[in-house]
């Protein structure tokens, strides 16, 4: 899922898409979050990152599953400092680790964050919600409304 090229106009917040990653890109385009989940009898689990593979039970049959977009905060940092293009033009921005309700823990962004949406706290709701750019649809999240 990757991490942006090399050269000195990189972005470092941009997937290298491959034939197996593309189909959960090509969902994200169209607003949608995927997870993987388990096929084999007596493990069932959901996993993000996607990979090819059970990264619990290690069976290869595992399928494409689209998750709900529903999630709560476990942790986060405000980043107040990143030269890394293009994040220092979004300082401060909240990275953070997020609890999908279908059990997998992401790493991602938390977005429009403001005055009305409360403090940031551990097991705050969140929805997801996309970012575009460079050919890309990122899943971030946001306040639960």
């Amino acid at each position: 899922m990757g991490g942006g090229g090399g050269g000195g106009s990189a972005r470092f917040d941009l997937p290298d898409a491959d034939e197996f990653s593309r189909t959960y890109w090509d969902a994200a385009a169209e607003g949608r979050l995927l997870l993987r989940r388990c096929g084999a009898a007596g493990c069932g689990r959901a996993h993000h990152y996607p990979r090819e593979f059970c990264p619990y039970c290690w069976s290869e049959d595992v399928r494409w599953e689209e998750a709900s977009g529903r999630a709560t905060l476990y942790t986060w940092s405000v980043v107040h400092r990143n030269d890394l293009p293009p994040f220092g033009e979004r300082t401060p921005y909240v990275a953070a680790v997020v609890d999908l309700v279908e059990g997998p823990r992401m790493m991602t962004e938390v977005v429009e964050w403001g005055e009305g949406d409360g403090e940031l706290r551990a097991g705050r709701e969140l929805e997801v919600v996309f970012r575009e750019g460079g050919g890309f649809a990122v899943p971030v999240f946001r306040a639960w409304s």
